[in-house]
């Protein structure tokens, strides 16, 4: 019989923030399936309500969801696709993750993994952007802790 694994703190940790990411995304895909036909609407409303609340905080941001918006109106069941598509990949990465399976840890080290170079161009190649550096902070901290965990494991 074997003995249950015990799931390290951290790795809950990343287990929770992919099933956040993965819940994120199944209501923006609900929000785009709701409202393709007034996004237009839409936008401009969350566009006022911010700029009221928030002044020009992330206005870089919010410049670049509204052009994604947009985009997503006139392709909306392939965005809508894309968007559930990136869904389960985060909910199927938490259920391995969570059930301790030697897969996940090699899909969550590697997906996070790759997009590093792409985060540094990015964070150093285009003005200065805090959420940039935060996203690239927390991939980087995801990895190694995975890479960690995989250690400890001993499959590296």
């Amino acid at each position: 019989m074997t003995e249950p694994t015990v799931i390290s703190g951290s790795i809950k940790a990343v287990t929770f923030y992919e099933l956040i990411k993965g819940i994120g995304a199944v209501i923006t895909a609900l929000a785009l399936w709701a409202w393709h036909n007034d996004v237009s609407l839409w936008i401009e409303s969350a566009n006022h309500a911010w700029v009221q609340h928030f002044g020009t905080l992330f206005s870089t941001q919010v410049e670049a969801l509204t052009r994604v918006a947009h985009k997503a109106s006139e392709n909306w069941t392939l965005f809508l696709l894309l968007i559930l598509g990136y869904a389960s990949l985060r909910f199927i990465e938490a259920y391995g993750l969570w059930t301790d399976k030697t897969w996940a840890y090699w899909f969550s080290v590697l997906g996070y993994g790759i997009f590093l170079p792409a985060e540094v161009y990015y964070l150093f190649a285009r003005p200065f952007d805090w959420l940039k550096l935060a996203t690239l902070l927390l991939n980087v901290l995801v990895v190694v802790v995975v890479y960690k965990q995989m250690r400890r494991k001993g499959l590296i």
